[in-house]
């Protein structure tokens, strides 16, 4: 079994040219040499190369990130929280940029995206959670927890997907002037 570096290696290897030359247009030799050890080491250890996208995908995702957030840095500060929350998530999303062209390119992918799913919905429950407790605290006003949750998570989903496919930007806005003036918009409408 080769150690964690090499898996890591493979898997980078393997989102570099598949962003490069898309899924299929990649082999399991060329992922090998690019990460440097052989196609058969691949093999071992993933199997295939649906396989290694997928374990890639799970690698490289947000959910652990994000929870380890809410579990350690949570200041029970609406306004410092959710900055925290959406500079995390748009990290981690831009560190991830090649990951979601690969997956949305192609659609005998699909599996995979169902699959990934999985963290966006672990992200929503962290925040729905933190906006309960946030209520509980009588630091947010009565409101369904897990509609703002979704609301606040599909702004900034919708603030990435709008730069993916292209360089050129469709606002002067930055991501951190989105990020705060979104922050505040939530802080102003839900604060108590």
């Amino acid at each position: 079994m080769i150690g964690l570096d090499n898996k890591v290696k493979l898997m980078q290897a393997a989102i570099d040219l598949m962003a490069e030359k898309g899924y299929k247009g990649v082999s399991t030799k060329e992922i090998a040499a690019a990460a440097g050890v052989s196609e058969m080491t691949l093999f071992r250890n993933f199997a295939n190369k649906l396989n290694l996208l997928e374990k890639a995908v799970e690698h490289f995702h947000y959910s652990m990130e994000m929870t380890r957030i809410f579990q350690e840095e949570v200041v029970w500060d609406m306004r410092a929280d959710l900055l925290l929350i959406s500079e995390m998530y748009h990290k981690v999303m831009e560190r991830n940029r090649k990951l979601f062209l690969i997956v949305l390119a192609d659609n005998d992918l699909a599996g995979i995206r169902q699959e990934a799913q999985k963290h966006p919905r672990i992200l929503l429950e962290l925040l729905t959670d933190y906006f309960k407790e946030m209520q509980r605290q009588h630091k947010m006003i009565d409101t369904d927890a897990e509609t703002q949750a979704i609301m606040f998570m599909w702004m900034h989903y919708g603030a990435f997907i709008s730069s993916l496919y292209t360089a050129e930007a469709v606002t002067k806005v930055t991501r951190e002037q989105f990020a705060e003036s979104s922050v505040d918009l939530f802080v102003r409408a839900l604060s108590r």
